[in-house]
C-alpha cells in the first residue's frame, strides 16, 4: 500500500505541475499575450497537452488507482474521495483518442482569439469554422464517454456537475418555468428606464480604484492573488495562495465592473477558503462549477445588491464618483441596481431574469449535440428564441449568439451550472440566516462573518465531498429549487423600479 501511495502521489505532483503551467498559459492568453503571439503560443500548448495527456493515461498510473480503489477502506475520506474521482478521470481520459484531445486543445488556442475578434466586429461568420469543430468534438466526447448511465448531452453535463443529468436539469427548469417564468413576463411587461445620471461617462481608472476597494470589503487578502482586465471577467488560480480574478471596464456603464468584480471575488474566496492541506491533492479548489457559481452569485446579488451592503460603502462610490452621483441618492442607486428588465447580455442581467439567460443557452446545446440545430443555423436560432423568450431581438451578434466565451472553450455543459448555482446561493442564504442575521452583520463594513460561515460550511471541503454531500451538510437538506424562486418573488414583488 505505501509504495503504491508513493507512485501515485509523485504522479499526482507532476499532473499538478502541468494544470499549473495550463493555468499560467490561460492566464497569460486572455490578459497580457498579443493576439498576434498566441497562435504561436498554441503549439508549444499543445505539445504540454501531449504530455499532460501520457501522464494521466499512464499504464502503471492507471494499475495504481485501481490497486488504491481495491483498497479504498483503508485509505482517508479525503484520499478515497480522490481515487474514486481519479479512477473515472483516468478512464475517461483513456477512452480519448491522444491526437484527438491534442488537436481539441490547439483548436481552442486559435479559437480564443478569433472568438474576441468575431465579438469585437460582431461577426459570426469569422467565428463559426472554429465553433463548428469544437461542436463536432464535443459530439464525439459524448460517444467516446458514453456508459450505460451517461449518454449524448449527459456525458457533457456529468463534467461539471457530477450527477446531474438532463433529467435533474429538465425537472429544475420546469420549476422555473411554472413558477417564475409568468412572475417574470409580468415585471418586464413595462420596459425600466435608465436613469440620467447612469448614463453619464465614468472614469476607468476611478472605477478601478473603487474595485479595488470592494475587494478589501470582501476581505480578500491580495498578497494572494491579482486583479487584472479581459474581454470576459473570470477566475482562475492554482491552490489556495495564487487566486486571480479579471474584470471589464465600461467608461458608460458604472455599476458593470463593480459587479463583475463581487462576482469573481466570491470565486476567489471560495478558492482561498478551501483547506489548504488540500492544495497538492486532486481535491483543491471547488467541488464543482455549480457549486463555485453557487459561491459568485451569492455575493454578487443577495449580499452585493442588498441595501445593507450598500448602506455603509454608497458613500465611498459616491464621493469616489463626485460630481457625476452627486444629488443620486441610496435609494435612487438602490432601484437602478435592481431594476428588472428584458435585456441582451447574460453577464448584465438582473437577477430576476437571468434564468431565463441560462435556460435559452441549456436548450441550443441540447440541439447543438443531437444535431438538431447545425452552427451555421446558429444566429437565426438565437434571435428567434430570445425574441419568444425576451419580447426582444439582438440587433447585432456581439450582444447575441456571440456575448459568451464559453464555447470558443469548448466548454459545452456549463451553462446550466449557472441557474443551479443561483438557486443553491438561495438555499445556502436561508440556512445561513438560521446561525446569524446577515444583513447586520454587513453593518461592520466587510463581509467578514459571512466568509467565516461558508468557510466552515462550504469552503473547507474543497473538492474532498461531491456538491450534493456538501449542499446537504451546509443546509441539512438536499437541492430544493423552492428557496430560489420564493427568495426572487419575495424580494421583486414590491421592488420599486428606476
Amino acid at each position: 500500500m505505501q509504495k503504491e501511495l508513493q507512485f501515485y502521489k509523485e504522479q499526482r505532483r507532476k499532473i499538478l505541475a502541468f494544470r499549473y503551467v495550463d493555468f499560467l498559459t490561460g492566464w497569460d492568453m486572455q490578459t497580457d499575450a498579443a493576439t498576434g503571439s498566441i497562435a504561436a503560443d498554441s503549439v508549444y500548448q499543445s505539445a504540454l497537452n501531449e504530455i499532460s495527456y501520457r501522464l494521466s493515461t499512464d499504464p502503471e498510473f492507471e494499475r495504481c488507482v485501481e490497486t488504491l480503489y481495491k483498497q479504498r477502506e483503508a485509505l482517508d475520506d479525503v484520499l478515497r474521495h480522490e481515487i474514486e474521482v481519479t479512477r473515472k478521470s483516468v478512464a475517461d481520459a483513456k477512452k480519448i483518442p491522444m491526437d484527438e484531445y491534442v488537436a481539441f486543445g490547439e483548436l481552442t488556442s486559435r479559437a480564443y482569439p478569433v472568438y474576441v475578434q468575431a465579438k469585437q466586429t460582431s461577426d459570426f461568420e469569422l467565428f463559426r469554422p472554429y465553433l463548428e469543430k469544437i461542436v463536432e468534438y464535443c459530439r464525439k466526447r459524448t460517444v467516446w464517454l458514453a456508459t450505460d448511465a451517461l449518454k449524448g448531452y449527459d456525458v457533457l453535463l456529468d463534467m461539471f456537475e457530477p450527477h446531474y443529468t438532463q433529467e435533474k436539469y429538465d425537472a429544475f427548469f420546469n420549476v422555473l418555468r411554472e413558477r417564475l417564468v409568468p412572475f417574470v413576463k409580468q415585471k418586464t411587461a413595462v420596459p425600466a428606464p435608465v436613469p440620467d445620471w447612469a448614463k453619464q461617462k465614468f472614469d476607468v481608472s476611478k472605477q478601478r480604484q473603487f474595485c479595488e476597494y470592494i475587494r478589501d470589503v470582501m476581505c480578500f487578502d491580495k498578497n494572494f492573488g491579482i486583479m487584472k482586465e479581459s474581454e470576459h471577467p473570470f477566475t482562475s488560480g492554482m491552490g489556495t495562495d495564487d487566486v486571480r480574478i479579471t474584470t471589464h471596464y465600461y467608461e458608460n456603464d458604472l455599476v458593470s465592473s463593480i459587479f463583475s468584480v463581487i462576482h469573481e471575488t466570491g470565486h476567489a474566496t471560495y478558492e482561498r477558503q478551501c483547506d489548504p492541506a488540500l492544495n497538492l491533492t486532486f481535491c483543491g479548489g471547488g467541488a464543482s462549477l455549480g457549486m463555485h457559481e453557487s459561491q459568485s452569485r451569492f455575493y454578487e446579488n443577495i449580499i452585493g445588491r442588498s441595501r445593507a451592503f450598500w448602506q455603509f460603502h454608497y458613500p465611498v462610490l459616491q464621493k469616489t464618483f463626485a460630481p457625476q452621483l452627486d444629488g443620486v441618492t441610496l435609494d435612487d442607486f438602490m432601484s437602478y441596481v435592481n431594476r428588472v428588465e428584458a435585456s441582451f447580455v447574460r453577464t448584465e442581467a438582473d437577477e430576476l431574469t437571468y434564468p431565463l439567460h441560462i435556460m435559452l443557452r441549456y436548450e441550443i446545446e441540447q440541439k447543438l449535440i443531437d444535431g438538431s440545430l447545425q452552427v451555421k443555423d446558429l444566429p437565426a436560432y438565437w434571435n428567434a428564441k430570445f425574441t419568444e423568450y425576451f419580447g426582444i431581438t439582438p440587433p447585432n451578434d456581439a450582444v447575441g449568439v456571440l456575448q459568451d466565451v464559453h464555447w470558443a472553450y469548448g466548454e459545452m455543459g456549463y451553462f446550466p451550472t449557472y441557474a443551479l448555482g443561483s438557486a443553491i446561493s438561495a438555499q445556502l442564504y436561508h440556512a445561513m440566516s438560521k446561525d446569524f442575521d446577515v444583513e447586520k452583520s454587513l453593518s461592520s463594513g466587510t463581509t467578514g462573518q459571512i466568509n467565516q460561515w461558508l468557510g466552515e460550511h462550504v469552503h473547507k471541503y474543497g473538492a474532498s465531498k461531491y456538491p450534493d454531500e456538501i449542499l446537504r451538510i451546509a443546509t441539512g437538506e438536499d437541492f430544493d429549487p423552492d428557496y430560489y424562486v420564493e427568495y426572487l418573488i419575495k424580494k421583486y414583488s414590491n421592488a420599486p423600479r428606476s
